[in-house]
């Protein structure tokens, strides 16, 4: 079986469900964990509380929500529920609104939901199985393809469907350790330059365990094609320890929620709009690092 299949099962997943807004639509996805036993009800306003107090750095790719809130007592075990919306609604997000899918994590620990979230995101970055999965016309159907054959993590040089061909063929030449410095014209806000790489990157979301985790596995399948992974580490991280491991990275990769929470940091902050687009990542890492 595989990681995403140990933690979704067919019980919490449903198809095109009719809601009227977004609280309305976490609150469905949190209803599925809440009957599974896997939270209380207090982890599904926990929820709620995060995209209101952060706004919707949550929906982390066209059309998709990722759902969750911080480990805590309201959570039983670690599971996910799969939502598909019978109607778009709005979260607020300038770029990725509508939504249709919203997925909820309650994570028990900090690693055990890891490597299914690494296939979750291999899975959704790739259009061809996200349309798919659009036109699934059961639960059966979906969990199926989820959890056959599911891609491994870090899939190294093999380009994923939202990359194009010629960026992959184009990667960089691998860096003489230390990687080169980061450029003070890619920051978002403007920040004084890097002089020296450090080495590490810190992706960062809300609570360090759910959308910053499809920002790192996206960026390590970049830098696993471009030949850099030896080079740099990606840590996903909150925004509370973010501001404190700041000045250990050579930049911070966020949503534009996310940015405007940290501040000024002392490092150059990139706002990445698609969380599962390697393109994306690929773009940004050339302009970051002058390559």
């Amino acid at each position: 079986m595989s990681n995403i299949g140990r933690l979704l099962d067919i019980e919490s997943i449903r198809l095109d469900e009719s809601v009227d807004d977004w609280r309305a639509a976490i609150t469905c996805a949190g209803g599925l964990l809440e009957r599974q036993g896997a939270i209380s009800d207090e982890y599904t306003r926990a929820m709620i509380a995060g995209v209101e107090e952060n706004g919707p750095y949550i929906v982390v790719a066209p059309g998709f929500a990722f759902a969750h809130a911080r480990p805590s007592e309201a959570v039983h075990r670690t599971a996910m529920s799969w939502v598909r919306l019978a109607h778009p609604v709005e979260f607020g997000h300038a770029s990725n609104d509508p939504v249709t899918l919203v997925v909820a994590l309650s994570a028990k620990d900090q690693k055990e939901h890891l490597q299914a979230m690494r296939q979750l995101a291999t899975l959704l970055a790739s259009p061809g199985t996200r349309t798919t999965l659009d036109r699934a016309a059961t639960p059966e159907e979906v969990l199926a393809l989820l959890t056959e054959d599911a891609p491994a993590s870090r899939p190294g040089a093999a380009a994923t469907g939202s990359a194009s061909s010629s960026t992959a063929e184009a990667a960089p030449a691998a860096p003489a350790e230390p990687a080169p410095a980061v450029t003070e014209a890619a920051t978002e806000p403007a920040t004084e330059p890097v002089t020296e790489s450090r080495n590490k990157i810190l992706t960062v979301c809300g609570n360090g365990l759910g959308t910053s985790l499809f920002l790192k596995n996206t960026l390590e399948q970049v830098l696993d094609r471009w030949g850099w992974s030896p080079y740099l580490t990606v840590e996903a991280t909150d925004t509370i320890s973010a501001r404190g491991k700041a000045k250990e990275a050579d930049v911070i990769l966020t949503s534009g929620e996310i940015a405007r929470a940290l501040g000024d940091v002392g490092v150059p902050v990139k706002v990445i709009e698609n969380f599962t687009s390697t393109t994306e990542l690929d773009a940004a890492m050339r302009e970051l690092y002058d390559v």
